[in-house]
């Protein structure tokens, strides 16, 4: 393999980020790759990723919302909260997930 100057010093710091040398830390990306055990992504694709992983969090805290609402009809210690409000936060991040569950497939491309 062969890296530009910029390239290798992108290499040289994740490598010595993980305690490696760099030809070690290359060569396990590169096998990772083979196995499909890391798939890269492009920057378009990683900013959707980046949308989807708040999505889940943002899911997972209405959820807790939710629970507490019918638990207590009042989430966590914090002010009384609307069976209508939480819905319509559950809903909006639904959709965002949705958005970007969909431009994650566009750019998927078939494997051979």
């Amino acid at each position: 393999m062969s890296f530009s100057d910029t390239e290798l010093a992108v290499v040289r710091t994740a490598a010595e980020r993980e305690g490696m040398a760099s030809a070690a830390w290359a060569g396990r990306q590169v096998m990772a790759v083979a196995q499909h055990v890391l798939v890269p992504v492009s920057r378009d694709a990683e900013d959707v990723l980046r949308e989807l992983i708040q999505a889940r969090v943002e899911l997972r805290e209405t959820v807790a919302a939710l629970r507490a609402l019918a638990a207590t009809g009042v989430p966590g210690a914090g002010a009384p909260v609307s069976a209508a409000t939480v819905v319509e936060e559950t809903l909006k991040a639904v959709a965002r997930v949705d958005a970007a569950t969909v431009q994650v497939m566009r750019e998927r491309r078939p494997r051979s």
